[in-house]
């Protein structure tokens, strides 16, 4: 079988939306963190917003990478779905449901 481009793409969007839900993820955690010692409280929810982002871009980058080499095609579907907070999950989303028969 023919390799073709979908599955490349959608590997690399699932990688970059991965990367900008960890770098979210880390701001969010950042910040929170810092308001607290200051006697801002409330600013703490920050970090319980930033966990989940970094998990979900961590398993995006993860997808994103099996859809590279064609393997796994549940992880690469599901990396393209992590990713789609950001925007670049549905592109993904769409070429590893359309590169399915080059997946091993």
């Amino acid at each position: 079988m023919e390799n073709t481009w979908k599955p490349t793409a959608a590997g690399v969007c699932a990688i970059i939306g991965g990367v900008i839900e960890v770098i979210t993820g880390l701001v969010f955690v950042s910040f929170g963190s810092a308001f607290v010692p200051f006697g801002f409280g409330f600013m703490g929810v920050f970090g319980a917003i930033g966990a989940p982002f970094i998990i979900l871009g961590i398993i995006a980058i993860v997808g994103g990478i099996y859809a590279l080499k064609r393997r796994i095609w549940w992880l690469a579907l599901l990396g393209s779905i992590l990713a789609l907070p950001v925007g670049f999950g549905i592109l993904a989303l769409i070429f590893v449901i359309m590169g399915k028969g080059e997946f091993k």
